[in-house]
């Protein structure tokens, strides 16, 4: 009796303390993070942040209950994410969930707000029935506030949310200049960038022609994609905003690229030459890659035009990046009509490649024409992996240690590529690199590292067919191989123990 009395008590006791444990987990609790680049580890840059608010911070996360599993993961995560920002915040930093569904007033706040319910798919009853899903969060203090309208599943949500908070409580933000006066294009020409970089910076174009020196104030300057000469006086007063401490992001185009008329030419500006004396070169040559982007071709076939999409080598696709704040996480990157990057100079200067082409890459020298019905074989790319963005960091010019970012692409980054044609996407990445070479050459907080921590989209079609197989094969065949091992097991010490047990004598 008594045992039976300690056995249920012992069960009794078994059942509290998973009951328990589990509520204290919802607000209390610890995760080994196993991912890759650590999605669910907070940054020191967080903490920091965090950690040092002055002010107590508002956060109302909007978002929708009863979802589908992929969707409902992300109200978790955040929630998650803020029960660790308000530990750290030192009561500074509290939060509440609303849930505006079926609650017209709610609804209303939520849009006026700036956070808009999207349809999703939900599947009940064997039929797929459309639902309005909230998904965002409002972040004030005092009267500054900051909205994320949306986060989307795999979005760097820690970054988003560090930034938001940072946004609102920083009340002077650095400036950041563009660089105008010589053809490069416009804040209006580049609408992703300007609105990615006065998040956190305000961004303000310059031109060298009216000023005796750059400003101080400016932590970095961006010249991009010029077209006209640059003085020499204009580029001594880049050396001497470099002597002082100050940091250049170069995008330039050595090679100009012109499908209109298939032909392609040499740009010279000046900078080029000013790049030469430090020892970067960039040469007047279009980089070829067998990893490459398609364009859109018209070919008549009788009394039809028929499009169709054709491998054009001079658009290089980007996947080789080095582990470097700036190209850490980055997956693919766009690079039409790009150059190669050369260092001579020696180990004075820190030099570190960021991003380069495929094993198969080549350069076409200028002028040339672009022959779009060309079959391309191997020994037109018989170089290796080519250079096409670096970090240069040191006494570059006399003076004080500065910072440069040099890309052999004064495009990549631009939305609006001329007059007539209608204003163009950016790669994901594209825009990741600009502004991670902003972070890194103007914020000494660490956010730089947080823009990539998201889950990473890693297309199987672009990996090799014997990888892409093997993996498939893997995936298939392993978690059954596991079961059959584990069978194994268990039948082999069922086995021992009938073996020890027959072995024991009887007296």
């Amino acid at each position: 009796m008594k045992t039976r009395k300690s056995f249920y008590t012992s069960i009794l006791l078994v059942i509290g303390a998973i009951v328990l444990a589990n509520v204290l987990s919802v607000d209390f609790f610890t995760r080994i993070d196993l991912t890759e680049n650590h999605s669910y580890t907070l940054s020191k840059a967080s903490k920091a942040v965090v950690a040092n608010l002055e002010d107590p911070i508002t956060i109302k996360a909007y978002f929708s209950e009863n979802l589908p599993p992929n969707v409902a993961q992300v109200r978790q995560d955040f929630k998650d994410l803020l029960i660790e920002y308000a530990n750290l915040s030192n009561g500074n930093l509290v939060y509440e969930f609303i849930n505006p569904n079926g609650d017209e007033n709610l609804e209303q706040e939520a849009t006026k707000s700036g956070i808009n319910a999207v349809m999703i798919n939900v599947r009940e009853k064997d039929e797929v029935k459309q639902q309005k899903a909230y998904m965002g969060a409002v972040i004030e203090q005092a009267d500054r506030l900051d909205v994320i309208p949306f986060l989307q599943p795999g979005e760097a949500m820690e970054y988003a949310l560090t930034t938001s908070i940072k946004k609102v409580t920083v009340v002077d933000k650095p400036s950041i200049a563009l660089l105008q006066g010589h053809g490069e294009p416009s804040m209006e020409d580049m609408q992703q960038v300007t609105q990615s970089v006065n998040v956190l910076y305000n961004f303000e174009p310059i031109s060298l022609v009216d000023l005796e020196a750059i400003p101080t104030r400016f932590k970095t300057v961006a010249i991009i994609a010029p077209k006209d000469t640059i003085t020499s006086n204009q580029l001594a007063k880049l050396d001497t905003y470099l002597s002082n401490g100050g940091q250049l992001l170069i995008a330039i185009n050595r090679v100009k690229g012109d499908l209109q008329n298939a032909s392609g030419t040499a740009v010279y500006t000046g900078l080029e030459s000013w790049l030469q004396q430090k020892r970067i070169i960039i040469d007047d040559k279009f980089l070829i890659d067998t990893k490459s982007a398609s364009i859109n071709v018209q070919q008549q076939q009788g009394t039809f035009r028929i499009s169709s999409q054709v491998q054009f080598p001079y658009l290089p696709i980007i996947n080789n990046f080095s582990d470097h704040p700036i190209s850490k996480g980055l997956e693919a990157m766009l690079l039409p009509f790009a150059s190669p990057i050369t260092y001579t100079g020696d180990s004075t200067i820190h030099y570190q490649p960021l991003a380069f082409t495929s094993a198969q890459s080549g350069t076409v020298s200028v002028p040339t024409y672009f022959d779009i019905q060309r079959q391309w074989t191997t020994s037109d790319f018989p170089l290796g992996k080519q250079v096409v963005a670096a970090a240069f960091s040191g006494t570059i010019v006399s003076g004080s240690e500065s910072k440069m970012v040099v890309i052999g692409d004064g495009d990549f980054a631009v939305n609006n590529q001329g007059e007539g044609q209608q204003p163009q996407a950016l790669q994901p990445d594209n825009l990741s690199f600009f502004i991670n070479s902003i972070d890194w050459l103007s914020d000494d907080t660490g956010l730089i590292d947080l823009r990539t921590k998201a889950v990473t989209s890693r297309p199987l079609d672009q990996l090799e067919d014997g990888t892409r197989s093997l993996l498939k094969y893997l995936n298939f065949f392993l978690p059954m191989l596991l079961v059959i091992i584990y069978g194994l097991f268990r039948m082999q010490l069922k086995r021992r123990i009938r073996v020890k047990r027959m072995e024991v004598s009887y007296e």
